[in-house]
């Protein structure tokens, strides 16, 4: 397999503020950009459903000048037809790059076993690597430097906490992780930031401990329930009510902006008063999508 980008853990801070400065070059000038995939198509193979995934692949490979082709797997399921890695072999065959939103990271796995082409995660069970840029790329454009900036994340431990985790770790972050007692992040995500945090003079924490968020520069949270889990709203509300990020969790903790990757559940998770505010960082979070993921593509392909 070419080089892609799977988890971010294996990149240095140098190679993410390229990417990031990267992106805020696309943005600012997207012309400069507009022939980098001249003559390629890119795959969008998605086991999971989107909205901000796949309308920002999909415009931003057109102003980098490709052509994006998504393939919805109706089953949910890549695997049992073929193996995956005769399904990476093939796509190859014809597309210039995958892009692959999928339940498993083994499925990555096998998918680029097969493909000679560049794989990049679009999300999976345990990283989200492409909303981790977005959300530092938002952040630098709101804070300037990054590096000990303290972050913390409140909710339910997932895939994207681990790619937060894993960037801030790289980029000197601190990042908090505040979570319901049996809701925290996977311990081998954790261990892998807390090595990069030791190098990097970043550092990493879990907790359960709503106080934990005070004192910090930005709050993130995320659905309470992740696409695909049919887990029942009523049996985890009473756990993760007392996270809810609203006005008077904001005010208390002394964060200056509010993240959310979205799609948010107004009145769980965050409030409709908070999301609206000021001091929501929501689209320009979401905008932020296109323009790291074609900084990604950029890297990969200029």
């Amino acid at each position: 397999m070419q080089q892609g980008l799977l988890t971010f853990a294996e990149h240095s801070a140098e190679q993410i503020n390229q990417l990031l400065q990267l992106a805020k070059d696309f943005k600012a000038n997207p012309a400069n950009y507009s022939q980098v995939l001249a003559g390629k198509s890119i795959v969008g193979l998605f086991e999971k459903p989107s909205l901000r995934t796949r309308v920002s692949f999909d415009i931003g490979i057109n102003k980098l000048g490709g052509h994006f082709v998504y393939l919805d797997c109706q089953d949910g399921q890549l695997s049992g037809r073929e193996t995956l890695k005769d399904i990476g072999g093939n796509l190859a065959c014809w597309a210039d790059g995958i892009v692959a939103r999928v339940f498993k990271h083994q499925t990555l796995l096998e998918i680029g076993a097969g493909a000679d082409v560049p794989v990049i995660n679009a999300l999976c069970d345990l990283y989200h690597p492409c909303q981790g840029l977005a959300d530092y790329l938002t952040l630098s454009e709101a804070f300037g430097e990054l590096k000990g900036l303290k972050i913390a994340y409140v909710g339910d431990g997932n895939n994207v906490t681990h790619s937060l985790m894993i960037v801030g770790a790289i980029l000197g972050c601190e990042v908090r992780a505040i979570c319901p007692e049996g809701y925290f992040p996977d311990p081998a995500m954790v261990a892998k930031a807390e090595q990069l945090a030791a190098q990097s003079g970043g550092k990493i924490s879990v907790s359960s401990k709503v106080e934990d968020m005070h004192g910090v520069d930005v709050l993130y949270t995320d659905t309470w329930i992740s696409m695909g889990d049919n887990t029942k709203l009523e049996q985890i509300e009473q756990a993760f009510m007392p996270y809810q990020l609203n006005m008077q969790q904001f005010n208390q903790s002394g964060a200056k902006y509010v993240l959310h990757c979205q799609p948010a559940h107004r009145g769980q998770e965050i409030t409709s008063e908070l999301m609206d505010s000021g001091y929501s960082l929501l689209l320009q979070q979401a905008e932020n999508r296109m323009h790291a993921q074609n900084a990604i593509l950029i890297s990969l392909f200029k």
